[in-house]
């Protein structure tokens, strides 16, 4: 009988590896900088205020974007991460944060919650072709301003 050992009378153990995504997404709060600038107080507080001014930085992008053409949430996250690795909050906001996204996600695929999301979408579909029938009727394909008068 093949043990997977090569020494006799030892049995190959299996590792086991239940719970490891449990305890990779629940990882140790805290700093994740490097040991030797965790080390030296000063060293580790110009780290922090570094790592905050670039994870502000791409926040402060990522709100500019919201309005304007631009992934703007994804790099509000993306700056959240930032501030994840070095600041205890961040990382209990982006753990609630995709505590949340997981769970909606999860009521998405809810079959009465995905038959209401297509009749809400067709009733949408529905109302904006009737205003654009009513437009087009009552205006026909012209526009309601004039381009060639400036």
């Amino acid at each position: 009988m093949n043990t997977g050992s090569n020494k006799r009378g030892e049995a190959a153990v299996a590792e086991d590896r239940t719970g490891t995504d449990e305890a990779a997404a629940e990882r140790a709060l805290g700093s994740r900088a490097p040991e030797f600038i965790k080390a030296r107080r000063a060293l580790h507080v110009s780290w922090q205020v570094g790592v905050f001014v670039v994870g502000l930085a791409v926040v402060v992008a990522g709100i500019i974007m919201l309005p304007l053409p631009g992934p703007g949430w994804v790099v509000i996250f993306g700056g959240m991460a930032i501030w994840a690795t070095e600041f205890v909050w961040a990382q209990l906001v982006l753990r609630w944060t995709k505590r949340k996204v997981t769970e909606a996600a999860q009521r998405a695929l809810d079959p009465k919650v995905r038959r209401r999301n297509i009749i809400l979408t067709s009733i949408g579909v529905v109302i904006i072709a009737v205003l654009a029938g009513v437009y087009l009727w009552k205006f026909g394909l012209q526009m309601p301003w004039k381009i060639k008068d400036q």
